[in-house]
């Protein structure tokens, strides 16, 4: 069944902490996808989802110390599709791997990986997806057990599964994520790669050699003493999602948990850090 959207274009002033808080509101609302902008964010929803008071309570939209500013576009459905094969280039990563879409031609790397391009998280396009891909090129993967938490487009889990990773799992709460998950790990030929959909009281009563969460800042300080429970000894937990004025409190609550930093990646402000238990 075809949908029709709306994007919500937010300029958002000053951008941070603005946007940042402005996108942990709108995630508690029926937003489907986020696209952070140079100006702000864009935000898309369903038609059918929408309500004349749906921001009413978006409490950053009444903060004084905040400029925003928002203006609503109808996206077609039957436009939706040639909107993001406009927009979707390939991203090559480390040399080795390329993130490209299935009428993108086919390139000369060791790991090819194809995304179909919906409106989901995870195209490579963005600073945390870029690192965390750059980490697992870096790791050793054969043999291990791995969870990504917060999958998008499951990108990071099939790249891991790519590497040898002898389990791989990934968890998304939306729906559409997960549903597009699903499509893409079928369409890389890695159909061992299991997709549940949930937060992380979905993540299996198991461990994990590698525990991969690409989300925010506050998900990740509430979710730290779950990923610590759900991590191997000597494992290796991979971050990100956060800028680097956010990584002091995150490193603190790790290392209270007795997790050690071992590497940190930037990219236009934006972190990746990998910790070791």
């Amino acid at each position: 069944m075809s949908h029709s959207y709306l994007e919500y274009q937010f300029t958002v002033h000053p951008f941070q902490p603005g946007t940042e808080i402005l996108l942990a509101e709108l995630s508690l609302l029926p937003f489907e996808s986020f696209e952070e902008t140079e100006e702000g964010l864009h935000a898309y929803i369903r038609s059918e989802d929408w309500a004349a008071d749906l921001l009413d309570e978006v409490q950053i939209l009444h903060n004084k110390s905040f400029q925003i500013t928002h203006q609503l576009k109808e996206i077609p459905a039957e436009n939706w599709n040639e909107t993001w094969e406009t927009n979707f280039t390939p991203i090559q990563v480390g040399g080795r791997c390329v993130v490209r879409a299935p009428f993108h031609e086919v390139p000369n790397v060791l790991y090819d990986i194809v995304i179909e391009p919906k409106m989901s998280f995870g195209t490579g396009h963005h600073e945390t997806t870029h690192m965390m891909l750059l980490y697992i090129l870096k790791l050793e993967m054969a043999g291990k057990s791995v969870l990504d938490m917060g999958c998008g487009t499951a990108v990071l889990a099939i790249l891991a599964a790519m590497k040898g990773a002898s389990s791989v799992e990934g968890i998304d709460i939306d729906h559409w994520s997960y549903l597009n998950a699903k499509e893409n790990v079928i369409r890389n030929k890695q159909e061992q790669i299991v997709i549940y959909e949930g937060d992380s009281s979905a993540i299996p009563q198991k461990k994990y050699d590698v525990l991969i969460a690409n989300i925010n800042r506050n998900c990740l300080l509430q979710d730290l003493p779950i990923y610590y429970q759900h991590l191997e000894e000597n494992g290796t937990l991979l971050l990100s999602g956060f800028y680097e004025k956010d990584e002091p409190s995150i490193t603190a609550k790790a290392r209270e948990m007795g997790l050690s930093i071992k590497e940190k990646i930037m990219r236009n402000d934006w972190l990746a850090v990998r910790y070791q238990r």
